[in-house]
């Protein structure tokens, strides 16, 4: 395949424009589920080993069968916290709704409260209730009495995307702002500038929207059992060592299957993980500094329109598309690179798509270029010979069809053998296309059809088109390329004359194009034998079989 003849300039310039389709392209997010596909593909098998302080204690089937039906007494919580307290656990997240009081035994909320005070590490949640309708987003916060002996609030809104995966969250949410931590950051209890996405818009439409910025992609640490867990129950009965409890992280929340919500997630081995099981996955993450932020728009776009600029400059380049698919390893290389060497990710989708676009477009448009030049003439670029018997046919049917008259036309360069060993193939080839140029103007109407059969051979075929209109198009090309001055040497120039030979028909059943041909050649004979610089034309008239015109030689 031969490269596309542009200048350097063009070429980049044309790179860039389908570059820049490719980066509007990536901000429509118009490819979510293939770069899902390929993030779960890149993230699924790569753990790491999680923070050995965390400690999940579960709420588990065993704890349910044991200390009875859910909900329990607050009462049961404090106990479990004042385990907790004394075994010298830094930080608990009790990941527990605590949004109303208990309408039974008030004193079970005290009790609560002031276990949580007596521990003054205890994180407990905010529950996220988004607008539905015409009602607007809620915080459901724990109650007034529970909330300020907490050491902070954490909100607990998992991000889900489309296809039911869980694989990122917002670090802060809230409504107005996001003021609340989410449960994970509040545990991982972490200082300084947050990771992730942040958001731009810092004025609300309205105060009372839920909020949510510094967006992540959580890094799993792997399957559930990753990060361990102890039975709630054995921490409540003291059957777990207080050394095994000191100076951790804990979350306590449900694990019991058929209670507390599952997520599916990208890991390769069991996809399925509750509720508290994930957050205790951002804690870890953000601990060993191991969250993955998603590229800002503007450089997702960057990255995709360059990617594609380099694939549309490769079709500009000798083995075009072995070029422009080296874009295809590329973008998905740079993705892994920039996800495993910097924990940025990159969607690559929208490149890769517009890659296969690109490089699809380029091999019909080849192919539209194939054809065209198979059938036309590489000096002139008018019609082959080829070209010139479909053509034939098809107005030959049509003219049977219509009732309506052809003309072929047969045209020779006279002397042109002379003209070529006198001056040069170079100026035989000026003298070539020059004509070709001619023959073009006078094919005007979009049926009529010039055509080079080689050496100074040419053609014209007129659909629907008399004898007398015939002549007039003839005419009128003789003379202008009587008018030609083609330059030969510096300060000469060689005159041109032709030699044309008309033949016109309404088709018949009976009748073939090769007539049309042989009757062209004949009057393009007898215009020769008349003295060249000519033409001659063989005509059907109303009353004869055959007429005869022929067009005497005039000096210019």
């Amino acid at each position: 395949m031969k490269p596309l003849t542009l200048s350097w300039p063009k070429r980049i310039a044309l790179s860039l424009l389908v570059g820049a389709l490719a980066a509007l392209a990536s901000q429509g997010q118009w490819f979510w589920k293939q770069d899902e596909a390929v993030y779960d593909a890149y993230v699924g098998a790569w753990d790491y080993t999680p923070d050995p302080r965390l400690l999940i204690v579960a709420i588990d089937d065993d704890s349910l069968q044991q200390i009875g039906q859910w909900p329990w007494p607050r009462s049961t919580h404090a106990r479990l916290l004042d385990r907790l307290t004394h075994a010298g656990t830094r930080r608990v997240v009790l990941d527990l709704m605590l949004s109303e009081p208990d309408r039974q035994d008030s004193a079970q909320d005290a009790e609560l409260a002031a276990a949580i005070r007596r521990n003054g590490h205890v994180v407990l949640p905010v529950l996220a209730a988004p607008a539905n309708g015409p009602g607007m987003a809620e915080e459901l916060l724990p109650i007034p009495m529970i909330a300020a002996n907490a050491a902070t609030l954490g909100h607990s809104d998992i991000e889900v995307d489309g296809d039911g995966v869980a694989r990122g969250l917002y670090l802060t949410a809230g409504i107005g702002s996001p003021h609340w931590p989410a449960l994970g950051l509040a545990l991982a209890d972490q200082r300084g500038p947050l990771p992730g996405l942040i958001d731009a818009d810092t004025h609300p439409a309205s105060p009372y929207q839920w909020r949510r910025n510094h967006f992540v992609r959580v890094r799993y640490a792997g399957p559930p059992d990753s990060i361990p867990q102890v039975s709630y129950v054995d921490v409540l009965n003291g059957e777990v060592d207080p050394a095994l409890l000191q100076d951790r992280l804990v979350l306590v929340g449900m694990t019991a299957s058929g209670i507390g919500p599952r997520l599916l997630t990208p890991t390769a081995r069991e996809r399925w993980m509750t509720g508290t099981e994930y957050q205790a996955n951002v804690a870890s993450m953000l601990l060993a500094g191991k969250a993955i932020t998603p590229l800002a728009l503007p450089w997702q776009a960057a990255l995709s329109g360059l990617l594609v600029a380099l694939c549309a400059l490769g079709l500009t380049l000798p083995r075009a598309v072995a070029s422009a698919l080296l874009a295809l390893p590329m973008a998905l290389l740079t993705s892994f690179v920039l996800l495993r060497a910097g924990n940025l990710w990159f969607a690559p989708a929208a490149a890769l798509v517009f890659t296969l676009v690109v490089i699809f477009a380029w091999v019909l448009w080849r192919i539209s270029a194939w054809r065209r030049q198979a059938n036309s003439d590489a000096l002139t670029g008018l019609g082959n010979r080829l070209r010139f018997e479909q053509v034939l046919q098809q107005e030959h049917d049509a003219g049977r069809r219509s009732a309506r008259p052809l003309t072929l036309v047969l045209i020779d360069v006279d002397h042109f053998k002379q003209h070529n060993d006198l001056y040069g193939h170079h100026a035989g080839d000026a003298v070539l296309r020059r004509i070709a140029s001619t023959l073009r103007a006078h094919a005007r109407r979009p049926r009529d059809m010039a055509a080079r059969f080689g050496g100074d051979e040419f053609a014209l075929i007129l659909p629907d088109t008399n004898a007398e209109g015939a002549v007039q198009v003839v005419e009128d090309l003789i003379a202008d390329v009587r008018a030609l001055k083609v330059p030969t040497d510096p300060g000469h120039t060689l005159q041109v004359t032709l030699t044309v030979g008309i033949y016109t028909r309404v088709p018949t059943a009976t009748s073939e194009p090769r007539h049309y041909f042989a009757g062209a050649d004949a009057a393009l004979y007898r215009a020769k034998d008349a003295g060249r610089d000519g033409y001659a034309a063989d005509a059907e008239d109303a009353g004869d079989d055959a007429g005869h015109i022929d067009g005497a030689r005039t000096e210019s």
